[in-house]
């Protein structure tokens, strides 16, 4: 190992003494009000995606036992949109929709919600 490389001993000992718990209540204090508003946001934006789901499934008349799993993929899906763009994206909700026609979920469905609600395009 070479001098400049720090052992697995030192880099847990660098971060015990980094992280007391009055150092993180500090930093929980001076930072809440930012993290509360941060949160109602991205609160607010999955409510308001999560209702243009329902919104798109009583438009294609999927039964109320079947909402929840429509839901949890919509959730997956904002949980991308928040991470990556453009092809990837593409691409990593086109998994997403795989995974959850595999889990017996219609796909032209699935599909619906990443169009109409996300307005994500098809992978090329």
């Amino acid at each position: 190992m070479s001098s400049r490389q720090r052992s697995a001993a030192d880099r847990v000992a660098k971060w015990d003494k980094h992280y007391t718990a009055e150092r993180v209540a500090n930093i929980i204090r001076a930072e809440k009000a930012k993290m509360l508003a941060n949160n109602a946001d991205s609160t607010a934006d999955l409510v308001r995606y999560e209702v243009l789901t329902k919104m798109e499934l009583n438009q294609v008349g999927v039964p109320v036992i079947d909402v929840p799993e429509y839901l949890a993929f919509s959730r997956e899906v904002w949980a991308k949109r928040r991470r990556y763009a453009g092809r990837m994206l593409n691409n990593v909700v086109q998994g997403l929709i795989d995974k959850w026609t595999m889990r017996t979920l219609d796909r032209s469905v699935l599909e619906r919600i990443r169009n109409n609600v996300y307005t994500i395009p098809a992978p090329a």
